[in-house]
């Protein structure tokens, strides 16, 4: 069977070609996902600045939700300070280290900040914990009193020097430096009492946190690490504390780098979708291509006593074999796009720099296995009809279609075009990100909706066609409407995946530009103050800034703001269900500056254990006012919070406001991140918030309101944007070797015409009027398929019924679709045209 599949592939080579193309371009996409979804499993970052440490103990930064995958907690959960000294006494362990970090930033002579760390909000430490570094260089000596640090030694700075040192929100004070570290996440190390008290640690002291530690570092004696670990995991069971040794080291040092990883796991599961809905739809088509080029030959083997399932084994033979032969480079490939996907999305700090992808023979696996079962199946469906028929009637069905296509298809695709108008009425019922990515679903079930539907749809448009043709048209019109006719199938396998294309675009990109748009449309109206205040250099906004601003003249209003995260526990249809989303932090002061279209209750109720939620967040998870949430807070804390107040701008403002009494202590740093700020109008109360932040180092003024470009677009948009480009381009590779394959298989058609005197004008002319018709109809296609989702989309999001998006992308999708029908159309045929009309015959 095997040496029979490669004899009558060898005979096929263009039509196989693009099966292989599309197998290729689908290998690619489903191991890009494999790698970017295994990374988010097992890659782990590098320790940095606890490379020296042997074992680390740590908080458990993730919420494990049950039967679900873990949620990531951006915010530092603390360890109590008491273990460090039981820890440093047991057996091995050298060095104990209980270290903290707080915001700390140095000010240079002309009042710039000069930094220190990636992360200013965690730049400050005690010098204890420069025995965590790994092969760190010390010159100088440790911090001896209040006003001595020791500093990185990439600031410039020189032992003996003074400078000044913003710390956790303190106005700057002048410091020596006494040392300089030269090591990996090297920042600024304070005496261990001083750096205590300035981060509020210090027992006995009155903030939140105070007797506290952000982990514990451990170093031991030689070959003792795993025998400590053990004690350690004795020591602190039934704690909730995680022990850390080796690679795992580097989760503790950075708690946000496990949101990053949830990111990976998240993307490549949206993407996963996706990818197999597109690949399995090209590869089913060119394979549909493919065996419709061999109807002829199929239907002789079983004229010669081949049985239906020999048939059906030859084609999938032959398929697979194609299939391996593009896998190998297609793999490759998929491994090389995961590189350039990542370093896009470290580009847009959507991941840290530092975390690597996890390359392993898992992705490559998978996709062969799927793409391998995917090409058997489309085979043995592909040629199922003509391996079902009697042999005389295969042979004789070999050279036209069948009359009448399939009843069940046609049924099956209309029903999948209304289920898809269904899916489409969910933006207008949910208002939420989720809700809005169901648009770019439903039309892509609508497309294949389109593809089973299509050949019974194409002939009735052709008959109706031909019927009101005039009997004077010119010959090559008749002809390419007459083919429309009878070779509705042919046509219809074309047509589909270019409307796919369409959709998919339109839907895709629409609905990425639409939420968006929406969001800062309630951010836009629901923002009362023209500027904030923010101090990103600083890790926060210093003690004071708030008065400060009040008592800028024209100041009407000021309130702090902030953004955590949390979980959110409820129930959904009677099962426990969690989901992680951005809270905002506010004040009661908040009403003078933000208006969030509060429905019921009010701002100024939000204090202590109470939280504000959206509209849509009320309604969907039983959350009305007056209520009780259970929420876990971005550093792993439960609450029970009563709703005092309920909104309507939750696209723009979230889906719940923690009152800034229940936030505190339960995020990284304690500082404000960000003050907004409502003036009269005038430009001296700008000018003085200006002079404002020019007089203190590190704070900087903006304006609230958003870029008009689309600059300060979230990140997300321009990866899911870089998804589409990339999906598109396998997308039209593989129409265009489909669209090629089709027309090259024609060439007994056109030898045919030009023996009975068709001029290859003639040809040329019909060709091209099939071309037209080609895109025509999948443009009316893609854009009826496309039209009812996104007109129930932009009603849902924006109150009227179209989405917003860039005004070129409807033209650029036309001229494409018309390019790419007109080209690979034309160039095949002219190709045909060369070859000899008796030649044709013979080898057609």
């Amino acid at each position: 069977m095997l040496h029979l599949a490669l004899r009558t592939a060898a005979h096929r080579l263009t039509a196989l070609l693009a099966v292989a193309c599309a197998v290729l371009g689908g290998a690619a996409l489903i191991t890009t996902t494999g790698v970017l979804a295994e990374s988010g499993l097992r890659s782990q970052l590098p320790p940095g600045r606890l490379g020296g440490a042997d074992v680390v103990v740590a908080a458990d930064q993730e919420f494990h939700p049950s039967g679900d995958l873990p949620i990531a907690l951006p915010e530092r959960a603390t360890v109590p300070a008491r273990l460090v000294e039981r820890l440093a006494a047991l057996p091995g362990v050298t060095a104990a280290v209980g270290d903290i970090g707080f915001p700390a930033a140095l000010v240079d002579a002309r009042g710039g900040i000069t930094p220190v760390a990636e992360d200013p909000g965690t730049a400050g430490h005690g010098w204890s914990s420069t025995a965590l570094l790994a092969d760190a260089r010390v010159r100088g000596r440790a911090p001896s009193g209040a006003h001595e640090v020791a500093v990185d030694v990439r600031t410039g700075l020189a032992v003996g020097e003074r400078v000044e040192v913003v710390a956790n929100g303190r106005p700057a004070a002048a410091y020596r430096v006494c040392a300089l570290v030269d090591a990996p996440g090297a920042g600024v190390y304070f005496a261990d009492g001083t750096a205590a008290g300035l981060a509020a640690r210090a027992a006995g002291s009155e903030g939140p946190r105070a007797g506290t530690v952000d982990l514990i570092g451990l170093r031991t004696d030689a070959g003792a690490g795993d025998r400590v670990a053990a004690a350690v995991r004795e020591e602190v069971a039934g704690t909730g504390l995680e022990v850390s040794t080796g690679a795992d080291r580097g989760d503790a040092v950075a708690p946000g780098a496990g949101s990053a990883r949830s990111l990976l796991i998240l993307l490549a599961g949206s993407l996963g979708g996706i990818v197999l809905l597109i690949t399995g739809f090209v590869v089913a088509g060119a394979l549909g291509v493919a065996i419709d080029g061999q109807r002829r030959d199929l239907a002789l083997m079983r004229a010669v006593g081949a049985t239906p399932k020999q048939i059906r084994r030859l084609a999938a033979a032959q398929a697979t074999v194609v299939a391996v032969v593009a896998l190998v480079p297609g793999v490759a490939v998929g491994y090389l796009l995961a590189g350039r996907f990542r370093d896009l999305l470290a580009g847009h700090d959507v991941l840290p720099p530092e975390l690597p992808l996890t390359l392993s023979p898992l992705p490559a696996l998978a996709a062969l296995l799927l793409v391998v079962a995917a090409v058997r199946l489309s085979a043995r469906c592909a040629a199922w009809r003509t391996s079902r028929l009697p042999a005389t009637e295969a042979v004789a069905e070999s050279r036209s279609e069948p009359r009448t296509p399939s009843r069940t298809r046609t049924r099956a695709g209309l029903l999948l075009i209304l289920g898809a108008s269904a899916l489409s009425v969910v933006p207008l019922l949910s208002r939420t990100v989720l809700g809005a990515s169901v648009t770019s679903i439903a039309g892509i079930v609508a497309a294949i909706g389109l593809a089973l539907s299509g050949p019974a749809l194409v002939k009735r448009a052709g008959e109706a066609a031909v019927r009101r043709l005039r009997p004077g048209a010119a010959a090559p019109t008749w002809l390419a409407l007459s083919n429309v006719r009878a070779y509705a199938l042919r046509l219809s396998g074309v047509v589909s995946p270019l409307a796919m294309g369409i959709v998919f675009v339109l839907t895709y990109t629409l609905t990425q530009t639409t939420v968006p748009a929406a969001a800062s449309d309630d951010t836009r109206a629901g923002t009362l103050a023209q500027y904030e205040l923010t101090a990103p250099a600083l890790g926060g906004l210093p003690d004071g800034t708030l008065s400060a601003v009040r008592d800028v003249p024209g100041v009407r209003a000021a309130a702090p703001a902030g953004t955590t995260t949390v979980v959110w526990e409820y129930e959904e249809l009677g099962e426990p269900a969690a989901e992680s989303a951005s809270a905002t932090v506010l004040t009661p002061d908040a009403r003078g500056v933000l208006d969030l279209g509060v429905t019921g209750g009010g701002l100024d109720r939000l204090t202590g254990a109470t939280v504000a939620v959206s509209g849509e967040a009320a309604r969907t998870r039983g959350a009305g006012l007056g209520t009780r949430v259970r929420l876990v807070l971005g550093d792993g804390a439960r609450v029970d919070a009563r709703v005092v107040a309920v909104y309507d701008r939750g696209l723009g403002f979230g889906p719940v406001v923690l009152s800034r009494q229940l936030a505190a202590g339960h995020m990284t740093t304690g500082l404000d991140q960000r003050v907004l700020v409502r003036t009269d109008g005038t430009q001296a109360a700008g000018r003085g918030l200006t002079a404002l932040a020019a007089g203190r180092p590190g704070l900087s003024v903006a304006g609230t309101a958003p870029d008009a470009t689309g600059a300060d677009a979230p990140p997300e948009v321009w990866i899911n944007l870089a998804v589409v480009v990339v999906l598109l381009g396998y997308l039209l590779l593989s129409i265009a070797n489909k669209l090629v394959a089709a027309t090259a298989q024609r060439r007994t058609e056109i030898a045919a015409l030009r023996l009975v005197g068709t001029t290859p004008r003639q040809i040329r002319a019909m060709m091209r009027r099939e071309a037209a018709v080609v895109a025509a109809v999948a443009l009316a296609c893609g854009l009826l398929l496309s039209a009812v989702p996104l007109a129930l989309l932009g009603q849902g999001f924006l109150g009227h019924p179209w989405p917003a998006g860039p005004a070129w992308l409807l033209p650029a999708v036309a001229a494409t679709v018309v390019a790419t029908s007109y080209l690979t159309i034309e160039l095949p045929t002219r190709h045909a045209l060369r070859t000899p009309p008796a030649d044709g015959l013979r080898t057609g």
